[in-house]
């Protein structure tokens, strides 16, 4: 594992993400409650940032079309997106948040 630097927890308002660049991948990192989520900033059906989106009940929402996806497994929950995006490891020390992104966790690659 190759945790890097995200973000500061408390740049992470809760029930909401921000995109963050890692290296030439762009991830949401999501906050709800205590715990944070990074999924790809990318929007299967309409390749659009998810991290403009809603947080809310462990799912991000495509602000465009509606599709939301599961935070931890990246699986769409609504239409019109069929597609998964990929999920990373996250590691919250010292009030700051750590993403993985050398792997993902839900087997999906990157676009």
């Amino acid at each position: 594992m190759s945790f890097e630097r995200a973000c500061a927890t408390k740049d992470v308002p809760e029930d909401e993400a921000i995109g963050i660049q890692l290296g030439d991948l762009e991830v949401a990192v999501a906050r709800q409650g205590d715990e944070f989520f990074a999924i790809q900033d990318l929007c299967s059906h309409a390749a659009v940032p998810l991290s403009e989106g809603e947080v809310a009940d462990g799912t991000v929402e495509c602000w465009l079309h509606g599709s939301r996806f599961d935070l931890r497994s990246g699986r769409p929950t609504g239409l019109p997106a069929t597609e998964r995006v990929a999920t990373f490891r996250t590691d919250v020390r010292d009030g700051v948040v750590y993403v993985d992104t050398s792997t993902t966790l839900n087997g999906v690659t990157p676009s």
